[in-house]
């Protein structure tokens, strides 16, 4: 999958408080050729703050995790949802929840995808750069069309 993919050329906002993980977030969009800025968020307010400040559609789509400190990601997305700017923004839910009830919930809540957290790093590896494949070239909208 090692192509340059920059169909899209907004950044990534990735909401995840895990220095470790994060780490492997950055290694997948190395290893897939990803060319768009990560930027991070190590939490729920940091996020909060980044989309109030940055114009609506400025990211590609957010890759969030669940167990974040404070505010949950599931909570975050609701209040995603809830703003009219921010509700298109495409949310992609990475966790380690295996729980059926809390995938569920994220779907209801506005989810595009739920995918989870391998404790095997290449498992990882590989998710993530299908995440990006997708979101970044396939569900990318086409230069100055609608995002699919």
């Amino acid at each position: 999958m090692a192509h340059d993919r920059e169909r899209d050329g907004r950044p990534v906002l990735v909401v995840e408080d895990s220095d470790d993980d994060f780490d492997t977030v950055v290694e997948a969009a190395t290893r897939a050729g990803v060319r768009n800025r990560l930027i991070r968020a190590a939490g729920a307010e940091i996020a909060r703050s980044l989309l109030a400040r940055e114009a609506a559609g400025s990211f590609s789509f957010m890759l969030l995790d669940y167990n974040l400190p404070g505010v949950d990601g599931l909570a975050f997305l609701e209040v995603v949802r809830r703003d009219p700017v921010l509700a298109a923004l495409p949310a992609v839910i990475y966790t380690t929840s295996v729980n059926p009830l809390d995938r569920d919930a994220f779907l209801r809540a506005g989810a595009n995808a739920f995918h989870l957290k391998s404790v095997q790093h290449a498992d990882s590896l590989r998710t993530l750069e299908s995440i990006f494949d997708h979101w970044l070239t396939r569900a990318a909208p086409a230069p100055g069309g609608p995002r699919a």
